[in-house]
């Protein structure tokens, strides 16, 4: 493509308003060169960086051979992107053209510029639209607009957890109000109780893909209503119940008005699961009795549950279930009290509540878990709802998470693997024969995966460094100059960055506080840590995990080497994962249901020390990182507990230290580094959304 004159500034737009550019460097770094203090200070926007260029400055910026040079080369990179025919997805999914699936979830984290994601779920999310672009899988995406996204965290100088909530402007956003052919906002609604909601809606372009947000700020609604959609997982179960009802009725009826027929509706958890019952509506209104309608939709949704513990899925009483339906049941043509039994294990049990997931798998032709063992856990925790089958024989399959490698890499690592293996390798990332090559010492040399090494050990620590200070000028504390020398780049480097859960057990690392004094101290194997991560408003014990690890790293014999970075966010989850040299993962087993963080490093040259839970216990194999304890865990907490402390010293002292720091004559720790061929030649081709996605059309978006 040969773009001239004002055809620049078009393009330019096009591409910042298209989110393909987070996971291709050279956008990123021409939209930074065009305005880098914009560029930092909105968290890498390149919408607002375009806002803040005018045509005449940008003309000019064109003007300089080199850099319009790059941007041609990058629209041509994009052009190819979109235009590309040959896919994964049209060779395998021909009959989906017209068809896309319809993948609802709660929330998309997509970038850091865009907060409107809490954690996880979000992140498995995000990843898994931006893989079925790459793909060529049709699909569109549903969910909800967040104004006010998740929460911006701080920490007083105590280390309590404080929540704000910014407000996210869509002008500043890659988001396209959704209007029709005579430019007026389309709008839905819904029924809630006895008003309605009024609802637009948000296109955001995600390469091939769509993803289409939905917002109650409308101003025919109550004010209450306003709000509905301003917080993720915010206000209480009247405020959920009542999100779920948007997402999951309001979401089946803008397809509807798009004129989108799709070919199955995935729900990526049970926050959607509303929308069986709207696609029920739509059958009965074409004829069809109760029961053929709810047999149509069970044959064309499917459903994956990410949630290992009973308590962690939604349950809805009969009274709030007649306030939030009390209009929409006689909509439906089904009292209340009828779509209640749809929602139970034992539907005729007037004791039992409406739970989001029963109702999911109950109107699925096929449910997914997570990982394997997740499948395991999944199978026995409902299996009542298929009582002439033993747990093992329970239709719950699994597929395991993934994560997109190109959109968690930073420029040293892309750049390293277009030196090593070419330009065209990341076409190559699901091809477990593709990286066999990664483990011959000939091909990619010790020194240069060390020396990458140790260029993102220092970027992760200058970053970490650059935030502390930012964090204590912000509460008005005096003497910076220590954090000029907070943490070295020749020490042992691990990461801890996940939601702040009890379960997950950050603090461990410190539980026998003299013990990890003399690991942290050593003067010849010393090891260093930097935490992230939020607790949920309403956790006052994941809170009180954050305040004992920020007073953990104000001890004398622990300060500089223990760091927590607050505001945990994809750019500091970038940073984490690719600077540190072990993954630290320390779930009560078996409450991780997968896990993704741990997924991430290996692209660029770290290595996990976990407990075997989630995808880790699919992953390890010996060689390729560490593992805390064996393939199974006591059922009293407490002594598992006590076993996973002892085995996760026992693993730092005994496996990890020896093999970081014994080096040879060069200084190169060749034994570390083999196990970083072996982690990256193992897990970069299966651990990935590449793989994950391939397999959900092979299982579950294919009848």
């Amino acid at each position: 493509m040969n773009t001239t004159g004002s055809d620049f500034i078009k393009a330019l737009n096009d591409v910042a308003h298209n989110l393909w550019w987070t996971w291709n460097q050279s956008a990123q770094l021409i939209f930074k060169e065009l305005a880098t203090q914009v560029w930092e200070e909105s968290n890498h926007n390149a919408v607002a960086v375009l806002n803040s260029v005018s045509p005449t400055e940008l003309q000019a910026r064109l003007g300089e051979t080199d850099f319009k040079e790059r941007v041609q080369e990058m629209l041509d990179d994009f052009d190819h992107y979109m235009r590309r025919e040959k896919t994964w997805g049209g060779v395998n999914m021909p009959d989906f053209q017209d068809h896309p699936i319809a993948y609802f979830s709660p929330e998309f984290a997509l970038h850091e510029s865009l907060p409107i994601y809490s954690g996880g779920l979000g992140v498995l999310s995000g990843d898994h639209i931006k893989s079925a672009s790459d793909l060529g899988i049709p699909l569109v995406g549903i969910g909800l607009f967040y104004r006010q996204g998740y929460f911006f965290q701080t920490l007083g100088v105590d280390g309590m957890q404080h929540e704000t909530y910014p407000i996210n402007h869509p002008e500043n956003m890659p988001l396209e109000l959704v209007r029709d052919r005579h430019g007026k906002p389309v709008e839905t609604f819904v029924e809630i109780g006895h008003s309605i909601v009024k609802l637009y809606a948000y296109k955001l372009n995600i390469g091939r893909i769509s993803l289409y947000l939905m917002d109650s700020y409308h101003p025919d609604n109550e004010e209450h209503y306003r709000e509905l959609t301003a917080r993720t997982y915010g206000g209480d179960i009247t405020t959920r119940i009542c999100q779920e009802i948007v997402m999951g009725i309001g979401g089946v009826r803008l397809l509807k008005t798009l004129g989108i027929q799709p070919a199955a509706y995935h729900m990526n958890e049970g926050h959607s699961a509303f929308l069986a019952l709207e696609l029920a509506r739509g059958k009965m209104l074409e004829g069809r009795s109760i029961d053929e309608a709810f047999s149509w939709v069970k044959d064309h949704c499917v459903f994956t549950t990410h949630t290992p513990v009973p308590a962690g899925h939604d349950r809805f009483t009969l009274d709030l279930m007649h306030f939030a339906f009390a209009n929409y049941s006689a909509v439906l043509g089904i009292p209340v009290e009828k779509i209640m039994e749809y929602g139970r294990v034992h539907p005729h049990d007037e004791k039992e509540t409406f739970c989001m997931t029963v109702f999911a798998i109950k109107m699925s032709r096929a449910t997914n878990a997570v990982s394997a063992l997740h499948g395991d856990v999944t199978r026995n925790m409902w299996r009542e709802l298929f009582p002439d089958r033993p747990a093992e024989q329970v239709p719950i399959q699994h597929i395991t998470n993934g994560v997109h490698i190109l959109g968690w890499m930073n420029s040293p690592t892309r750049k390293f693997w277009r030196k090593f293996l070419g330009e065209d390798w990341e076409y190559h990332i699901m091809q477990g024969d593709f990286w066999h090559r990664v483990a011959d010492p000939n091909f990619i040399p010790d020194e240069a995966i060390w020396a990458l090494r140790y260029n993102l050990r220092r970027l992760l620590i200058e970053f970490t460094r650059m935030r502390l200070k930012e964090q204590q000028r912000r509460v008005g504390a005096n003497g910076l100059k220590p954090f000029d020398s907070f943490l070295s780049p020749d020490v042992l480097t691990i990461g801890f960055s996940r939601r702040f859960a009890t379960y997950k057990r950050a603090p461990l690392i410190f539980s026998n506080i003299e013990r990890s004094l003399r690991l942290f101290n050593d003067p010849d194997r010393p090891i260093q840590i930097v935490f992230a991560g939020k607790a949920h408003p309403k956790d006052d014990n994941g809170k009180a995990l954050i305040k004992r690890i920020v007073e953990l790293s104000k001890h004398p014999q622990l300060f500089g080497k223990v760091a927590f970075i607050e505001n945990y966010d994809i750019n500091v989850a970038r940073y984490l994962i690719s600077g540190a040299d072990v993954w630290l993962n320390t779930p009560r087993r078996p409450l991780e249901a997968s896990g993704t963080s741990g997924q991430k490093i290996a692209i660029h040259g770290g290595l996990n020390l976990s407990i075997l839970d989630g995808w880790w216990r699919e992953g390890y194999d010996g060689s390729n990182g560490f593992a805390i304890g064996n393939d199974d865990h006591p059922q009293d907490e407490h002594e598992q507990d006590r076993m996973d402390e002892a085995n996760l010293y026992d693993a730092i002292e005994k496996q990890l230290l020896p093999t970081f720091y014994n080096r040879d004559e060069n200084n190169i720790p060749r034994e570390w580094i083999k196990k970083i061929r072996r982690a990256m030649q193992t897990l970069i081709p299966r651990f990935n959304t590449d793989r994950m996605v391939a397999e959900y059309v092979n299982k579950m978006y294919k009848k």
